[in-house]
This record gives structure tokens, sequence and C-alpha cells, in this order.
């Protein structure tokens, strides 16, 4: 396939087609809105048509006629396969193991893949405070992995030390005698290039860049002594059908592309 395309690309673009390429052969995704909601979209049109899509108003199977702008939007509701109680979405669903990629942003992570999105600085007299974990928390512990999209990756994101820790990955939580279920953040997609681990015990590697971005760039801006893939790739740019798809059929009312 020729993944070459001359046509100018946003960043929300960008990271919408690489993270819905890293979904090729998942089955189920707990998404919320925004970007991740972009990336699944586009992945039931190219990588993974067959993928089901959960939120967490409780909808399972969404197949929604247009994007959802939050997630209590009725037009999930029409069409979709089941549509679950909290408790039965939470206790059945997510708690048995029944999610392959959990969709989590973050305002900052480190290179275990904990996430704070709770408050930056100070907990008693915060700099920010935002909106906290929402189910954040039981994704990371029960998903079988954990896809991250962050718009920004500078060293305020990207943190040797979390402000807060919102929701542990597997190592921090074993340490706190707690057993999850799934590998954590094992993908981390910014403007720079992709961030990867292949499971617990292994913090997060350079494993991509984005064309024309180099190693040193996305070293200054991670805080923490960012270690590189022995076999480093670049990201493919998004092909013109790519945009297309996301332009004119994802999200032709630019709901979420910027």
């Amino acid at each position: 396939m020729n993944r070459e395309s001359t046509v100018v690309t946003t960043s929300s673009e960008l990271l919408a087609v690489v993270a819905a390429r890293e979904l090729a052969g998942r089955s189920t995704v707990f998404t919320g809105i925004g970007l991740p909601t972009l990336a699944v979209a586009l992945a039931q049109r190219t990588t993974a048509p067959g993928i089901e899509i959960v939120y967490e108003s409780g909808v399972c199977g969404a197949h929604p006629s247009r994007l959802p702008e939050t997630i209590a939007d009725a037009v999930l509701i029409t069409d979709s396969e089941a549509v679950l109680p909290m408790t039965a979405l939470f206790g059945y669903v997510l708690q048995g193991g029944r999610i392959d990629v959990g969709f989590l942003g973050a305002a900052q992570i480190d290179r275990w893949g904990n996430l704070n999105s709770s408050v930056i600085g100070d907990w008693h007299a915060p700099k920010v405070r935002l909106p906290g974990s929402g189910g954040a928390m039981e994704v990371m512990a029960n998903s079988r992995e954990v896809f991250v999209v962050m718009r920004r990756h500078d060293p305020r994101s990207f943190v040797a030390e979390l402000d807060f820790c919102t929701s542990p990955g597997p190592e921090r939580a074993l340490r706190d005698g707690i057993r999850p279920l799934g590998a954590g953040v094992t993908r981390v997609i910014t403007d720079l290039g992709i961030l990867a681990r292949a499971g617990v015990g292994e913090p997060l590697r350079l494993v991509a860049t984005h064309p024309g971005v180099t190693v040193e760039k996305v070293r200054e801006a991670t805080g923490w002594d960012l270690e590189v893939a022995d076999e480093l790739t670049t990201v493919e740019p998004p092909t013109a059908e790519e945009l297309r798809l996301l332009r004119d059929e994802v999200d032709p009312d630019r709901v979420y592309l910027r």
C-alpha cells in the first residue's frame, strides 16, 4: 500500500490515523469521547471492521449514525447491541476481563504508564484541578492492555514523577497489594511518535517517530531518560484515503477534527 500523502494533516488527524492502525487485530475496545472515538470509527472502516465498541455509559456494540458528542449522547443507543446498567458494565464486562483495549487520556504519564488526570501541582493547593478518574482506574486495571493518546508530548506531560497518581499501572498496583488483570499501558501515541512496552515490568520505550522527528527531539520532550528500541521505525504518514474517510465519513461536521 502506498502510504505517501502530500495533503496537509492536522495533529488530530495524525493521532487518529495512527491509533486506528494500532487497533488492528483487536476485538473489543472500551473507548472515550474525542480522539479515541475518532480512532475507533476509522478503525471500523479500515484495520478492524468487526471491532466492538463499549462506552462508559453502558453501551456495548455501539453503531452510531454520527459521532457522539458525549458518552450519554442518545445516538450511541440507537442500533447498539446492548445497553447495560453501570454495575453490569463494570462488574461483568470490565472486571470480567472482556475488554481487549482500553483507551485513556491523561494530563501526565510516567515511564511505567501510570496516569494523572486529577491535579497539577500540590494536592492541597493545585495549580490546575482536573476532572479526575471517572472509570479510568477500572479501565486500567481490567483491560488486557491500554492505549493512551496524548496531544502534547512535552516535559510537563511526560514526567519522571506524577504530581498525583489517578490510574496506577500494574507495577504500582502490585506494590500496593492489588493484582490487576491486564498489562497496563502498552502504547502511547503522540504528535512526535509512539512509545510502547511489551508488558508488566518494562518501561515505555520509543519505538517509532513521525517523519522528520529526531530521537533527540523526543528525548528533550520527555521528562525521564527515555530508552529507544533497537529497531526504531518511522511512522508511515496518513494516506489520502485515510484522511478522506476521517474528513468525509467519520467526522464531516468537525465534531472532533481540528
